[in-house]
């Protein structure tokens, strides 16, 4: 089995994210560190001197000025060697609706049966190993039917620091959870007994990542979820917040986006000042999906402008609902 890295470890981050603006200078300068610069270099040197220009700004906590949904991918990747990113291992799409701060975050199964922009037909996960973030971004745009404005990845070990850096989680394991790979690290191996335990950044890779139950990758969703509520919880707290800083700074050598240190202070703001209601879904949809064999892979296959319907209707009606209940309110 290869190593697993879930979408859990964004929605961690994004989380995070939403709280930041109670430290203004500290997401500045995690924000300047995970930037990709958009600036072409062609020597070591010249790669020193841009570092050495970037200087955290201080900024006035800016409004988020855009008016139309921004939607963004958090991509984890299962590489085991440097020069190998591999298949992306956790694909989350989050969208936002900035004027109602509505959010969804959409799952997308990793065997999901797709083209891939110059390559054919593959699993989606197989868009970072061909063609790194920018062509994952390409790929679950064309699936989902909406465009991808910018993306988050981040690498597998950094799922365990991230967790240690949260202080770890008090969470009920349902069940025995038991899993051995020769070929993995010990800290890999999956062995969770059942009852309250106190998870930390080892432990909790094996929770999110078990998934030896009948329903496979369906039931490990739940369990991300489930996670993923125990983690928001414990972000809330004030001791968690006085040292949101410290976290920040050991989470950003492992995060690369192509969102600017200005857009994401923005958006930090405009989710601290609160969010609508957060809805989440898997892509596809049990209704929607078929398993098949494919060349000998077992893989998901799904009707795109079905999906793509169901994706609309999505966020359509969750936008009704919301003007129904502010009607309702006056």
């Amino acid at each position: 089995m290869l190593k697993k890295l879930k979408w859990i470890t964004m929605s961690i981050l994004l989380l995070c994210l939403g709280i930041v603006g109670y430290y203004t200078y500290s997401f500045a300068q995690f924000a300047m560190t995970i930037s990709k610069p958009k600036v072409d270099v062609t020597s070591n040197a010249s790669q020193e001197s841009v570092v050495k220009k970037q200087k955290p700004p201080v900024y006035e906590l800016p409004e988020w000025e855009g008016k139309e949904r921004v939607n963004i991918l958090l991509l984890g990747g299962d590489g085991r060697e440097v020069e190998d990113a591999g298949r992306s291992d956790s694909m989350l799409l989050v969208s936002i609706e900035p004027v109602t701060k509505q959010v969804h975050l959409f799952s997308i199964l990793r065997d999901t049966y797709v083209s891939i922009p110059g390559h054919g037909k593959n699993k989606i996960n197989a868009a970072l190993a061909f063609g790194g973030p920018e062509l994952s971004m390409k790929a679950v745009s064309d699936l989902v039917g909406l465009p991808v404005h910018y993306y988050y990845y981040i690498d597998l070990d950094s799922f365990i620091k991230l967790v240690d850096a949260v202080g770890g989680v008090d969470l009920e394991v349902e069940k025995d959870m038991k899993y051995l790979d020769p070929t993995d690290k010990p800290e890999y191996q999956i062995n969770l007994k059942k009852g309250m335990q106190h998870l930390d950044g080892q432990k909790a890779l094996q929770y999110v990542r078990f998934r030896k139950d009948a329903m496979s990758d369906f039931t490990r969703t739940e369990r991300q979820r489930k996670f993923l509520g125990a983690v928001a919880e414990k972000l809330q707290s004030t001791s968690t917040l006085i040292t949101l800083p410290s976290m920040l700074k050991e989470m950003a050598p492992y995060i690369q986006t192509n969102m600017s240190p200005e857009k994401m202070l923005q958006l930090a703001v405009s989710l601290h000042k609160g969010t609508g209601s957060i809805q989440t879904a898997q892509l596809p949809p049990m209704e929607l999906l078929r398993e098949e064999k494919i060349h000998g892979a077992s893989v998901l296959t799904v009707n795109t402008s079905q999906l793509q319907k169901y994706v609309t209707g999505q966020l359509q009606e969750t936008a009704t609902d919301q003007e129904e209940q502010k009607s309702e309110q006056e």
